[in-house]
């Protein structure tokens, strides 16, 4: 597949920029990223992701776009697309692309992802918008985008993300009896059985470490209920990974609430689906103590094997 070029000439008479100047306030996300997406994504910062032959993607530069908002109003990838759509501030922040601009498939934006992951630079998106964001004075002195500190949410819905992929990939490979004993334990108005972000206010910074901290203790309260059991290997690992993306992300301060760790940790987990992306980090979450470790040497073994 060959780089796709950014639209640089829309249509007067049909751009979303007419409409949305007047209507969406200068300092909002929307407004930020029209201003600023051509020189923040270029064409080539995303030339080492594709060859020279093939059919043209759609351009890096949207796909870009819909990557930050998604990550902003906390949308599935299917979500994401459809209001790249029919949202027409979505297009806006694109550069002010027409009203009747294509979409693209939900699978491009896994498919960028995968790309981006494969690179030597696999965070630049996200890297090049907090750093304009930083000279703009929005993250260093805690303003904020849209009303949402750009930092934080981000962090924050790459934490619940993890967390809630976690507690739901365990509930799935536990047998019926344990799973109804770790439903019984769980105290979020939460099934656990789809995947993506629960509904939250994510410009209430309140709401936002609300939803951190039950989430987290549900995580515990299931890890408890394995403690000193033994268990199949899925729900043994399972269980691993849970510890690993509570101690990896979240601390538990003096007041008992569970808020995001201002740390990255090393060897950071970064995906419930492909935990080998990154190699986990110990936590200290009880009764797993050691096991990620083991898992990490487990890992080091199969590559030495292969070496």
């Amino acid at each position: 597949m060959t780089l796709g070029l950014a639209p640089r000439q829309p249509d007067l008479l049909r751009s979303t920029a007419n409409f949305c100047e007047g209507r969406v306030a200068p300092d909002s996300i929307y407004a930020v990223l029209h201003r600023e997406c051509f020189s923040l994504f270029p064409d080539e910062m995303f030339a080492d992701l594709f060859t020279d032959v093939g059919r043209r993607s759609v351009p890096p530069m949207i796909v870009a776009v819909v990557m930050v908002l998604q990550r902003i109003e906390g949308c599935s990838d299917r979500e994401a697309v459809d209001r790249f759509a029919f949202d027409a501030r979505w297009k806006y922040a694109a550069g002010g692309l027409d009203f009747d601009y294509p979409g693209f498939v939900h699978t491009v934006l896994v498919d960028m992802r995968a790309r981006l992951a494969r690179s030597a630079r696999p965070n630049r998106i996200f890297q090049v918008t907090l750093e304009a964001a930083r000279k703009a004075g929005l993250v260093g002195r805690r303003r904020v985008l849209d009303s949402t500190p750009l930092y934080d949410a981000v962090a924050t819905m790459d934490t619940v993300t993890l967390v809630r992929s976690a507690i739901r990939g365990l509930l799935k490979v536990a047998e019926a009896d344990l799973q109804a004993e770790l439903r019984a334990v769980l105290a979020r108005a939460d099934e656990y059985a789809d995947a993506g972000k629960p509904v939250c206010d994510w410009e209430d910074p309140a709401a936002r470490e609300a939803l951190v901290d039950t989430l987290a203790k549900d995580a515990r309260a299931a890890l408890a209920v394995l403690d000193g059991r033994q268990l199949d290997p899925a729900v043994t690992q399972a269980g691993q990974l849970l510890a690993t993306v509570v101690g990896q992300d979240l601390d538990e301060h003096a007041d008992g609430v569970f808020r995001i760790a201002r740390r990255v940790a090393p060897d950071r987990v970064i995906s419930t689906v492909d935990p080998e992306a990154r190699h986990g980090h110990k936590t200290s979450a009880r009764g797993f103590d050691g096991c990620v470790a083991s898992a990490r040497s487990r890992r080091s073994g199969r590559r030495a094997g292969r070496g």
